[in-house]
């Protein structure tokens, strides 16, 4: 595999490998210089034509932990804004001796088009094209999961969990029971979770009103419920992931997809009710940004069993493990 596009294109080996390689490299950032020289020499370049804090940095903190390189592009006050196309900006990136291109693009398959559509010769990597895919957010949420679910048992507060270690090498999430609450209809996080967590093994129940379910439901693997208390009682999960309310897809889309705030946080929001009600050992995430109050409340956001901090680190070792094995010369296995 050249590129890493899609969270559903990668076989259980290659996100198994993935995982493991990302232990690796959060074991390296354990120590005082967390500099690795592997990349030393090649050149990143973050593509972002849509707002960006966690991913961008995310990305940019694990090419330069690695020695590559970073030229970001933000399309505000680039010549995008003067009508510049995007085979045009790839096209002039390329002259700038890119070694790897990061995009993050409003369209769909944006990604895809730029590493398929003959511009360009380099690796791509997508940090999420409009609502379709994110497939390091899923393998850095699966790498969270991973690190607290004990096949077979509660993951109670494992000692491999509380004291930073890695989980086991080669292992899935065979048998672990996801719930993912919110806004699966604008939600690329969603999408990629259920592609990854289901190659991994894991059961995905999705939960929202009817107006946030895209069509097509019928062909995702997965389940559906519109009743976030009944899904908890049923499912007894290891985790639930919430999903931020996209306010300003919906405003572009004319709104009306719930009848109010306040309803909404009643019936698909996460807070101290909901959080006793799932098992003790259940982690809490979310994939940020956060908003408080609406999809989950201070107290669940901050709860002991939050690992809504612990994702954003892992974030950071998931982007270096993709640049990794797509770009180091002794990595190149995807």
């Amino acid at each position: 595999m050249k590129h890493l596009l899609s969270a559903k294109d990668l076989s259980h080996d290659e996100a198994v490998m993935v995982l493991d390689t990302a232990e690796a490299m959060a074991a390296t950032q354990r120590h005082a210089v967390k500099k690795l020289p592997t990349l030393r020499g090649k050149t990143v370049v973050n593509l972002f034509f849509e707002d960006s804090t966690r991913t961008r940095l995310s990305f940019e903190a694990a090419a330069k932990r690695l020695s590559a390189d970073v030229i970001n592009f933000s399309a505000k006050g680039s010549s995008v804004s003067k009508g510049e196309s995007l085979k045009d900006t790839a096209q002039t990136i390329m002259a700038m001796g890119a070694d790897a291109v990061v995009v993050r693009h409003s369209a769909c398959g944006a990604a895809h088009l730029l590493a398929h559509a003959g511009w360009i010769d380099v690796p791509v990597l997508n940090a999420g094209d409009g609502t379709h895919q994110h497939p390091t957010q899923a393998l850095l949420d699966a790498m969270t999961l991973r690190r607290w679910y004990t096949p077979g048992g509660p993951a109670s507060g494992s000692a491999r969990a509380d004291d930073g270690g890695p989980a086991p090498r080669g292992r899935d999430l065979e048998g672990a029971r996801v719930i993912i609450v919110g806004d699966v209809l604008h939600s690329r996080v969603a999408r990629s979770n259920v592609d990854l967590l289901t190659t991994l093994g894991a059961h995905v129940t999705l939960v929202a009103p009817p107006t946030l379910l895209p069509v097509g439901m019928d062909d995702w693997p997965c389940d559906v419920s519109y009743d976030f208390d009944a899904a908890i009682a049923a499912v007894e999960p290891d985790a639930v992931m919430m999903l931020r309310v996209q306010r300003e897809r919906m405003s572009a889309a004319g709104g009306g997809y719930f009848p109010s705030p306040g309803e909404y946080s009643r019936g698909y929001g996460l807070g101290a009710v909901r959080r006793a009600a799932m098992p003790e050992h259940a982690i809490v995430m979310h994939p940020g940004p956060m908003n408080r109050g609406l999809e989950i409340t201070a107290d669940a956001a901050d709860d002991p069993r939050s690992r809504v901090v612990e994702q954003v680190g892992n974030g950071v070792s998931v982007r270096m493990a993709a640049l990794y094995l797509l770009l180091a010369d002794e990595g190149n296995q995807l």
